[in-house]
């Protein structure tokens, strides 16, 4: 499977990660979302897809250790920035508390060092 691609925009390409056997948790997560809640999902999306940013950090914030996440409320979507302009969704998941849970972090971090070593 290659990367499927959530949003092209003119400052960024938004992917969704899936590792080697092609699966994408964050994709299936999003598919198991309302209508009205992928669709504010798609607008962060088009938004630093097409604008490059997204100045408000309730809407999109640095987590660290190269970790981003989009933040519809109460979903958060984590992601990374990669080489040609494009955004890597890496992990989903329902915000039940004030701190980012160490575990959905970490994957992330996974995910991402399982990327960069299979698209070097």
């Amino acid at each position: 499977m290659n990367n499927p691609i959530a949003y092209s925009g003119q400052q960024f390409c938004i992917e969704w990660y899936h590792d080697s056997t092609g699966k994408s948790q964050a994709l299936e997560y999003f598919k198991k979302l309302s209508v009205e809640e992928r669709i504010q999902v798609l607008k962060l999306f088009k938004r630093i897809g097409d604008s490059g940013k997204i100045f408000d950090t309730t809407k999109f914030n640095y987590e660290g250790d190269q970790i981003y996440a989009f933040k519809p409320q109460p979903e958060r979507f984590l992601c990374f920035f990669y080489n040609g302009k494009r955004i890597i969704v890496t992990n989903a998941f329902r915000k039940k508390q004030q701190k980012l849970p160490s575990n959905q972090k970490e994957m992330a971090i996974r995910n991402r060092a399982d990327y960069i070593l299979r698209n070097k």
